[in-house]
């Protein structure tokens, strides 16, 4: 009998082993194909792909809620999104905690992408005390924002952090979000999932934009960013390339070896006709330039709104109509677009106080409790109602060593399904417990025999 038992137990083993041996689920592919980044373009498959989409946070910053956590929601605002001609939708905010999947599948159905932020207000870098607020918790959570997202292909980018800097002073937090792009970007690389880009999303400031930009692009590899955006509402109706010194950023942009796109567009000033966007998806432009994210869909008190959300009544603005037409009158130009295929880094940019405050390329190693989540993932996130991370954690001890950021090891993907496809049989161990229990049965009642 003993003999039966070891058998059957090595029926088992063998089993086990066998799966053990079995390659990790891998998504299954959307409706829509990933992004890549191609020199300072985004690609999709052979085709250049050009950012054509709004900023999307229903309820703004007084009324916080996931809007596409919420599938009736979602589903409202998607016609919408399609009668206006997007691809693409930012969101600021979203509950890591929360399912997306029919979201983020409907959206891929309707052939829109999503560009996400992964901080949130309570879990995010404090521009006053970077040093502080650049902790594990924090770390913690976005992380966990990645591993919600990662698994569908039309999540198209993540934003590491929006406007943390907006004057020459706040310039000296630099460091602290360049240390946190590396640390996602090493995050996605670490868990085994594909190579979604990671960015910035600059504000508005003529004073060290280009700083930033050169900033986030210069170093080692596993330092730079994927690309970088920035908010632009130069552009004033009626008004014209030249006359809104759209020429002059896209002269200083110029070879800059990232894709580069607006995060936020559409100035208020005057009546919007986004006269702009002709220009943005035209060859002026295009070399240099991926499209933008006009601000932004819903009226918030602020003036920008394309439409008016009351309950579950949408009413368009004004100008709702007028940027349908103008995305609908600019196509994408013919072929690549003339964008620069080569790419490469930037140089550093140097220390020009008060504009830029930030004395070399050094950066803070990631806090020692973080590295952890590399290899065991980062868990479940604190949602929308965690206590907060700016005041709490490890903070980082000292300064890194370049290179460190590296992927040295990789895990096998978590990922267990992708938009339009979400959902993959996880394993189970039921039938193989049936099969030895059956097993076990049969031997035994040979034995009895």
């Amino acid at each position: 009998m003993k003999t039966i038992l070891l058998s059957a137990a090595a029926v088992v083993a063998g089993a086990s082993s066998a799966l053990a041996g079995i390659a990790p689920l891998q998504p299954r592919q959307s409706s829509l194909p990933a992004i890549e980044v191609r020199g300072n373009a985004f690609f999709a498959g052979d085709n250049r792909f050009y950012v054509r989409g709004v900023d999307y946070q229903p309820g703004g910053s007084s009324n916080l809620v996931d809007p596409i956590a919420d599938i009736e929601i979602c589903r409202r605002d998607i016609a919408n999104f399609q009668k206006l001609g997007l691809n693409t939708i930012r969101v600021y905010t979203v509950d890591n905690t929360a399912d997306h999947d029919e979201c983020m599948t409907e959206l891929a159905n309707a052939g829109i992408y999503l560009v996400l932020d992964v901080n949130t207000p309570k879990y995010s870098i404090n521009r006053a005390d970077p040093e502080i607020s650049y902790n594990d918790v924090y770390l913690q959570s976005i992380f966990a924002t990645v591993d919600a997202f990662a698994k569908y292909t039309n999540t198209l980018a993540f934003f590491s952090g929006n406007e943390v800097i907006n004057d020459g002073p706040t310039s000296a937090a630099a460091p602290y979000v360049k240390a946190v792009t590396r640390d996602l970007r090493q995050y996605i690389g670490s868990r085994g999932y594909r190579k979604i880009p990671v960015g910035y999303s600059a504000a508005d400031v003529d004073t060290n934009r280009l700083q930033m930009a050169q900033y986030m692009n210069c170093g080692t590899d596993d330092e730079r960013s994927d690309f970088f955006a920035f908010n632009d509402y130069s552009w004033c109706d009626p008004s014209s390339f030249q006359q809104s010194g759209w020429d002059v950023k896209v002269r200083n942009f110029t070879g800059y070896g990232l894709p580069l796109f607006l995060s936020e567009y559409g100035c208020i000033e005057g009546e919007r006709q986004f006269d702009e966007v002709s220009t943005l998806y035209s060859t002026q432009m295009t070399g240099v330039y991926s499209g933008g994210l006009v601000y932004e869909y819903s009226e918030e008190g602020s003036g920008y709104g394309l439409v008016t959300i009351d309950g579950t009544s949408v009413t368009e603005n004004g100008d709702f109509a007028a940027l349908s037409e103008a995305l609908s009158g600019a196509p994408n130009p013919p072929d690549d677009g003339g964008y620069n295929a080569t790419g490469g880094a930037s140089g550093c940019p140097e220390r020009d106080s008060p504009n830029w405050d930030v004395a070399n390329d050094a950066l803070p190693a990631i806090p020692e409790p973080a590295m952890k989540y590399m290899t065991e993932g980062a868990g479940t996130g604190p949602g929308l109602t965690g206590p907060g991370s700016q005041n709490s954690g490890t903070r980082s001890s000292g300064t890194a060593t370049q290179g460190s950021g590296q992927v040295t090891s990789t895990a096998s993907s978590s990922a267990s399904g992708a938009a339009g496809g979400l959902v993959v049989p996880e394993f189970s161990w039921t039938p193989i417990i049936c099969m030895s229990a059956m097993l076990l049965s049969t031997f035994f009642g040979a034995t009895l025999l």
